[in-house]
């Protein structure tokens, strides 16, 4: 007779900002397909004030049939409650989702299937948007707000919380954490797996664990995907940018803003064609955005509210 293999416990970790949505993402996991020596919990982080979430998880908690923690950590930064989930959880494995997505149903199957083949400490899924009938015919043809890797010269560099696992014990990942000092203006997990990467933890990709998320109206704008742009490249510049000579910087804010000129003459060249002409331009907004970080212009607030009456989304 074959003896059982020992339970791998496996916490999926959920931040959370006034956010509705937060029961159908929980509901999603109750409904996947748990890998074979695994068990399942799942870890709310509340960023609110007050717990306004609680009460929410309280009652899906009852249908689901999962182990449920809820943590009330109100400072509105996300690095904050990134951060609690990561102090809370003393499992082997640790998932992230966003609190705006569903899981589907091969999702943690997929991902754990390609850390244990590559023996990564870290494996990212994608992200599928699903837009709305009256968004933009452009935005949805182009599909811009579905979430993939970045490769750079085949190596996968960096990374995002609203697909991953990872290994929290891994020599790379051991003991990190989230930066407070991003919690507000975002970019605090690409921080967060570069430095993986930079330690030498291997992060990797897996292409059938999609999560889903919906494209709200608020978001389905050039603007929305300009601001974000922006913001992205603003954590790329001062990635690239700290401890590095003035000197240095410069030259990479010159090679930025020929970039960015070649964007702009790439949208003339495309302006009949939509999607490719504000594909261009997005990447041109990156590339400004890279220049402010490189010469230090003050990060956009992404997250987190100015006062208890202005809701906004910190996860």
């Amino acid at each position: 007779m074959t003896a059982l293999l020992p339970l791998r416990h496996l916490n999926v970790c959920v931040c959370t900002f006034r956010r509705p949505q937060l029961a159908a993402t929980l509901r999603s996991l109750g409904q996947i397909a748990i890998p074979d020596g695994i068990s399942l919990g799942v870890i709310v982080a509340d960023n609110d004030d007050t717990p306004t979430a609680q009460a929410l998880v309280e009652s899906v908690a009852a249908e689901i049939g999962l182990p449920l923690e809820y943590i009330h950590c109100p400072a509105r930064n996300i690095s904050l409650a990134r951060n609690a989930c990561l102090d809370a959880s003393d499992a082997p494995l640790i998932a992230f989702i966003d609190d705006d997505e569903v899981a589907t149903h091969d999702w943690l199957v997929g991902l754990l299937a390609v850390m244990d083949r590559e023996n990564a400490e870290v494996v990212l899924g994608p992200v599928r948007a699903r837009y709305e009938p009256d968004a933009p015919s452009w935005m949805r043809r182009g599909d811009f707000h579905s979430t993939t890797p970045v490769w750079v010269k085949g190596t996968i560099r960096t990374g995002y919380t609203c697909n991953v696992l990872m290994r929290p014990d891994g020599a790379s990942v051991r003991g990190r954490r989230f930066a407070l000092s991003r919690g507000q203006t975002g970019g605090e997990d690409t921080t967060f797996f570069a430095e993986i990467c930079d330690s030498g933890g291997v992060i990797a990709f897996a292409p059938d664990a999609w999560v889903e998320e919906d494209v709200p109206v608020s978001r389905a704008s050039f603007a929305w995907l300009a601001k974000r742009r922006f913001r992205m490249g603003q954590t790329h510049g001062g990635l690239l940018g700290e401890r590095a000579s003035r000197a240095w910087r410069a030259t990479q804010a010159g090679l930025a803003l020929a970039k960015v000129a070649y964007c702009g003459f790439a949208a003339l060249a495309t302006l009949p064609h939509a999607v490719a002409r504000n594909r261009s331009l997005l990447r041109g907004v990156l590339h400004v955005g890279t220049i402010g970080g490189l010469i230090g212009v003050r990060e956009l607030r992404q997250y987190g509210a100015p006062s208890a009456g202005t809701p906004r989304h910190a996860a």
